[in-house]
C-alpha cells in the first residue's frame, strides 16, 4: 500500500507502508496521510508499532487438535 507522505522541503510523495515507521523515525517526512487526514510527525497522536518492548509470554501459539502441551519456562 503507498501512503502519501511530505518531506521536510515541501515535496509530496507516496512511499510504501512498510517505509513509513523508518521515515518518522528519521525524521526524513514532516507529515503523512491516513484516512482521517494529514498527520505532523511533529505530533504525539503518532501510533507506534514497536514489537521489540513485549517480553512477556507467546500467546499466539498453533491451536489443532493434535496439539500437545506447550510448557514455558
Amino acid at each position: 500500500m503507498l501512503i502519501p507522505v511530505i518531506y521536510p522541503n515541501g515535496k509530496h510523495d507516496l512511499v510504501k507502508d512498510f517505509l513509513l515507521s523508518r521515515l518518522i523515525d528519521d525524521k526524513s517526512i514532516v507529515q503523512f496521510k491516513r484516512s482521517s487526514g494529514w498527520v505532523s510527525t511533529t505530533a504525539n497522536n503518532i501510533r507506534r508499532l514497536d514489537r521489540t518492548l513485549y517480553d512477556g509470554p507467546k500467546r499466539r501459539l498453533l491451536d489443532s487438535e493434535d496439539s500437545e502441551t506447550i510448557e514455558i519456562f
